[in-house]
């Protein structure tokens, strides 16, 4: 386990567009492979120039989505809730997070059996983010509100369900991502009246994004500290932040794109979602 910040990342070795589960992918629009690495090495390159430190796991071949670490599962402290896939197609990356979370010496923590009402579809950070001491976590595309409850009492932690209610948007870190302890970027024609309310009713800074950037995934960002990492195209949100004082840089990630990710997605904080360095 880490204490200081650390990112998990996994290369894009078999990375590829080989299914349709979300609207951003058509197989007919296939993901071009060297480009894709270079992106990949790109951001990987940014996020290492910040002093981060950098874990990995190894590709597997038929996984093409293992490169979206933040899907493996919520950590928190030094105790991790390994994900529960909703589609076939990913259900193969658990059991490779959940090794490497052991091998890696996390406490790895389980909703109850399905036979005791926890049979539960959860996609860790990609739905599950910190914003202060508050777990914002969404749900409908991905994730079971059904489960929420249970991961604040397994964790111990506030927990707000918020609905996500467009279906490009369809993990909660594609349409919202907290900077500081009360400050976060967000989209809000993703979420639901209740969900609106809900964010605003608990965040006082809120940094809203425009349709066109936030088709750039600029929510699905990596903040280190007073960093923020977005995919390009993303102009505005830079402009915004750079006069909030962060240092925001633009890295092309296009290929990821194609499959309904970008910089955040690319990573898992190991140290905590809850650290974020705030």
């Amino acid at each position: 386990m880490k204490h200081s910040p650390t990112l998990l990342m996994c290369p894009p070795e078999f990375f590829g567009i080989e299914y349709e589960i979300n609207p951003w992918m058509n197989v007919e629009v296939a993901a071009d492979h060297a480009v894709a690495e270079q992106q990949w090495n790109g951001l990987h390159e940014h996020l290492k120039s910040t002093g981060i430190a950098i874990e990995r796991v190894e590709p597997v071949q038929g996984l093409p989505d293992l490169v979206f670490t933040a899907n493996a599962g919520l950590v928190y402290e030094n105790r991790v809730l390994v994900s529960r896939f909703r589609h076939p197609q990913r259900q193969g990356e658990s059991p490779v997070f959940r090794a490497w979370f052991e091998s890696f010496g996390f406490e790895v923590i389980e909703f109850a059996p399905a036979d005791q009402g926890g049979g539960y579809d959860f996609e860790g950070a990609g739905d599950a983010l910190f914003c202060g001491d508050t777990l914002f976590a969404g749900y409908r595309m991905r994730s079971d509100a059904t489960c929420h409850q249970q991961i604040g009492a397994l964790l111990g932690v506030r927990v707000i369900p918020v609905e996500l209610v467009d279906a490009r948007y369809y993990h909660l870190d594609t349409c919202f991502c907290p900077l500081a302890e009360d400050v976060a970027i967000w989209y809000p024609p993703a979420f639901d009246d209740y969900g609106r309310r809900a964010i605003e009713g608990t965040i006082g800074n809120l940094i809203e994004v425009e349709q066109a950037e936030a088709e750039r995934f600029a929510c699905n960002a990596v903040v280190v500290g007073q960093q923020v990492f977005t995919n390009t195209g993303c102009p505005k949100l830079h402009e915004e932040l750079a006069s909030r004082g962060y240092s925001p840089t633009a890295t092309p990630l296009d290929e990821f794109v194609k499959a309904g990710g970008s910089a955040k997605c690319l990573t898992l904080r190991l140290d905590g979602e809850e650290a974020a360095l705030w």
